[in-house]
């Protein structure tokens, strides 16, 4: 009897064994009874039937990467390069993930790279290196449109490195180095430009402000000037009136008014004008004083003719002014 039950319980062992299965979490069965789809077993505990029901797969619910491999792609004028693309899924439906194609990954990668070889040979070199974010959008909607009876969705494609030719590296880094010398030479122009512009704008305002400054100080001076000749005129006008006052108060008599006209005309000819003009009523106080000088000529003769023979004294000269107002010192007075 012994060795019945160690087989009847090996036999349950083995019975619940292969019943009894726990399904992980973002995994899914794929069930099987008698060879034909049965259910898809979500997370847990699930039970089946033994030797009848059979997993047949087990699906990852993940998001997924594959690493497509580098491919040759020729573009549209004609030169080689290496696209290295990565690709993120989902699988959404395991029963179409399972049933609808052999091989998941397979049908992706192949169906990436007759995409990129699509994608690519439309563009020129210098588009396939500016144009990644369209390049990847367009990578995605396709293979998510193609994998869709494949109970697949593509999240995102990433292009992770275009490797042109040697020949064409050295190229491309020989332009982006004349490139960058050229734009060195141009911000280094439009930096003396706006230099010279600026100097040019300082100098203009300085001149500006020194002419402004010129003709202010211009101004005032005038003003100043201006202001001086009225105050000497305004000064030179109390003096004649002064003047004018003290004479009219002192009654001058006509001789002192022709002693005054001599001493104004002596001062007019010690001028540099060349000609000299003499008031009529000078003439007859010069023909006055004409008449004196011969009057005093014939008196000192006489008086040298009658004197002794000692050497005379050097008489001493009278001023004209005095002579004529009679106040000659030579004279004895009365």
């Amino acid at each position: 009897m012994l060795p019945f039950f160690i087989i009847l319980f090996l036999l349950i062992a083995i019975i619940a064994f292969k019943s009894i299965k726990v399904v992980r979490q973002s995994e899914v069965y794929i069930i099987e009874r008698l060879g034909k789809f049965h259910k898809v077993a979500d997370a847990g505990l699930t039970i089946i039937i033994p030797f009848v029901d059979t997993v047949r797969s087990v699906v990852s619910l993940k998001q997924q990467t594959m690493d497509v491999p580098p491919q040759g792609v020729i573009t549209k004028d004609n030169v080689t390069i290496q696209i290295d693309t990565v690709v993120f899924y989902r699988i959404t439906e395991p029963s179409k993930a399972v049933y609808e194609i052999q091989s998941l990954k397979k049908g992706i990668e192949y169906l990436a790279i007759t995409t990129i070889r699509d994608i690519i040979g439309k563009m020129d070199l210098d588009q396939t290196f500016s144009s990644r974010d369209n390049i990847n959008e367009q990578l995605r909607t396709v293979l998510d449109e193609a994998t869709d009876n494949w109970g697949c969705k593509i999240d995102r494609v990433e292009i992770k490195d275009i490797t042109p030719p040697a020949d064409i590296r050295d190229a491309m880094e020989k332009e982006m180095n004349a490139e960058r010398n050229k734009r060195a030479l141009v911000l280094q122009a439009e930096g003396e430009r706006q230099s010279a512009v600026t100097l040019a704008e300082g100098r203009k305002q300085a001149a500006i402000l020194d002419a402004e400054a010129d003709r202010e100080a211009k101004i005032k001076r005038a003003a100043g000037e201006a202001a001086a000749i009225k105050e000497v005129a305004d000064a030179k006008a109390k003096e004649i009136q002064l003047v004018y006052d003290a004479i009219k108060n002192a009654s001058p008599d006509e001789k002192l008014v022709q002693l005054k006209s001599l001493e104004t005309l002596s001062e007019v000819a010690k001028g540099s004008a060349n000609k000299i003009f003499i008031p009529f009523e000078a003439t007859s106080t010069l023909s006055s004083l004409g008449a004196m000088k011969d009057v005093i000529t014939d008196t000192k003769a006489a008086a040298v003719t009658a004197a002794p023979q000692t050497a005379p004294k050097a008489p001493r000269q009278t001023p004209i002014s005095n002579q004529i107002l009679g106040n000659n010192p030579m004279q004895p007075k009365q």
